[in-house]
Order: C-alpha cells, then structure tokens, then sequence
C-alpha cells in the first residue's frame, strides 16, 4: 500500500505505520524498552533486521514479521492470540512466523560458527583456563551437553523412540559452546531416547572431525567417552575418585565446563515460555524453532543483552549408555591431572623431613 506525499509521488506505507494503535506495536515504535513484550534489546533486534535484511519491502515488512516472530516465541501464546495481539489474520500470522524463521535460519552461519583461525582457538582456550581456574586447561576449545526439549509425542508409531529417561517426550539440541557460552556449533533433531555420546557419533562435527584443531580437546560431561578421535573430548573422573589429585582435576574441570550449562540456561530463561512447555509445533519444526533461538542466544550476547541465571555446579553425569573411556584419552586427562598437582607426583620413598 502507497500514500501521496507532498510532492505527489508515492510512497511505501507498511502495517507498522497504519495501525499504530496497535499496544504492542505502539510501545515498540514510542521507545520504550522491548525486553517485556519480545524479550530482546533494542540493540539485538536491531542487529537481527540488519542480517535479515530489512532492506526488504514485499509482505508485510522485514520489521514487522521479525516483531511478529519475536513475540511468538517470547510469548510461548498460539498463532491465533498472536493474530489478536497484532490485529492479523490468523493464516498471515501463521505464514509470518515460518517465513521470518527461514530469514534467521539463512544467516545462522553468521552468528553460530567454529573458530576460523588458530588464533581464535587460542583465544578461546585462554578463556576457559580462566574459568577453570588454571593454565591446565588453555588447551580447551570449547565445552560440550546435550539438552532435552520437550515436544509433542509425534505420534503411536515413533512415539516411544522420543520419551527420554525421565519419561518425556523430546528432542535434543547438543551444543559446544566458548567460555563466553557463545554457541559454536549446534545439532539439533535426536530423539530424546538416543543418549549423548550417539548423538555426537552421528554430528556433524564429529564426522567431519573438523575441531578442534590437534593439541585442543572439548570439555565434556561424564555421559560422554574421554578420547582423543573422532572428537578429542576430556571428561571428569568418574565417582568415587581415588585421591586428591582426581578431585581437584574434577573441581577444575566443572569450573570450567558449567559454561554450557549456563549457556542453556540464559536461552531457556529468555524464551522460557518456549521452553518451560511443550512446544506446540509439529517434531520436524521443533529442530527450527530450537536453531532461531540459539541464533537469537549469539545475537544478544554480541551486542551485550546478557540474561542473567543462577546455575548450580554440574554434577558428573556418569549414566550409563556412554562408551568406555579410551587409552588415548584416559593418558591424556592423566597427564593433565598431573600438570595440574605437581606437588602431589612426587616420590613417596623420598624423605622431606629436614634433619633437625
């Protein structure tokens, strides 16, 4: 739709700017802070329009179907109370919604990448040793978990294949991130009864053994394999560990892997209304919904729109279903074990008691 102006020539005119009357939309375009009704910045949206292309004039305009979307997820509400809300009808709102989730989904590679340079690896591992609380673990390129998303049972014939352990239906998005709980890569789309360590034996990133780079390793979770091929992974000690030094290496290395547990975290607590219930889409669109999410997470954490969340140490998850650890990797978590003490590799027939 067009409007004369002064000059005669016409001019675009989008929803946004004829229904002001709109409360949502109102509040937006007056200024006031976005964070109630879409649960991003300004800055982030603004960040989000800019790689989505607000240049983008055909529909209803990039701004408003971005809004559109936003609010869906933010409210957790059905595309018919979103239709009441922006005052559209109900098959637009639905149509908006998946079409602006395929804008965030074609720059996802934007925001949601592996480290392109040594350097950045470097960078990286001297965050997580900063974490951890030691020098030991600047050899980290990232920390990896798996996160169950509950989703609606698909149906009688697959329905068993997504009840997870605690007898829910769900997805699971497996996720490594940096020490910043920015995500580096993500798979998301297994079944909720498929365990973790055969979820990342059929990622990408373990296929195509691309990261981390050789001398790094990912700090990962007792439900995980210590091994150095397809993915050098380093997990704690399991329970009950035998001295001290395995107890101080397990209290390092939680320090520093708690990370992604934050990281699920601060995006759950952003679209907790999402997350918090079952996601009201059909399973195949719950992997899309979960991927614009974690683009949505890396988008605010750039520009510094930080949801903050209380998340307790992890405990070492030593469930069964996880492969056995492998020589490789088993000498490689004991030589940084005894990196970390020193003190306590010393020779026990050796007398330290000075003569008096």
């Amino acid at each position: 739709m067009s409007v004369e102006d002064g000059s005669g020539e016409s001019e675009p005119r989008h929803y946004c700017q004829l229904n002001p009357t709109v409360p949502v939309l109102r509040r937006y375009f007056s200024g006031e802070d976005t964070r109630p009704d879409f649960r991003l910045s300004r800055a982030s949206i603004q960040l989000l329009l800019q790689t989505t292309g607000s240049h983008r004039h055909h529909g209803w305009g990039a701004e408003l179907e971005t809004l559109v979307l936003l609010f869906w997820l933010a409210s957790g509400a059905s595309y018919r109370v979103v239709a009441r809300v922006f005052d559209m009808p109900l098959s637009t709102v639905h149509r908006i919604v998946h079409r602006a989730m395929d804008d965030v989904m074609a720059v996802r590679c934007l925001f949601i990448h592996l480290p392109r340079t040594l350097e950045e690896v470097g960078a990286l591992g001297e965050g997580f040793a900063h974490l951890a609380g030691h020098q030991v673990f600047s050899k980290a390129a990232g920390a990896i978990d798996g996160s169950h998303i509950r989703v609606q049972c698909p149906g009688a014939a697959d329905g068993q294949d997504y009840k997870n352990r605690k007898l829910f239906s769900s997805v699971v998005l497996q996720a490594v991130c940096d020490h910043t709980g920015r995500f580096l890569d993500i798979f998301v789309g297994c079944p909720g009864s498929v365990h973790d360590s055969r979820i990342l034996k059929n990622s990408p990133i373990s296929v195509k053994r691309s990261y981390p780079p050789p001398g790094y390793f990912i700090l990962a979770d007792g439900g995980y394999p210590c091994q150095t091929e397809p993915v050098a992974l380093i997990t704690p000690y399991k329970q009950p560990v035998r001295g001290v030094a395995e107890q101080r290496f397990n209290a390092h290395h939680s320090r520093g892997r708690i990370i992604i547990e934050r990281a699920f975290g601060m995006m759950k607590s952003r679209f907790r209304c999402i997350f918090q219930d079952t996601l009201e889409v059909h399973v195949d669109s719950a992997s899309k919904v979960i991927s614009v999410c974690a683009v949505l997470h890396n988008i605010c954490l750039r520009v510094g729109d930080i949801e903050q969340v209380e998340v307790h140490p992890p405990r070492d998850n030593v469930g069964g279903g996880a492969d056995e650890d492998t020589p490789s990797g088993r000498e490689w978590r004991e030589a940084l074990t005894n990196a970390l003490n020193p003190l306590l590799q010393l020779p026990v027939d050796h007398d330290y008691i000075l003569p008096g």
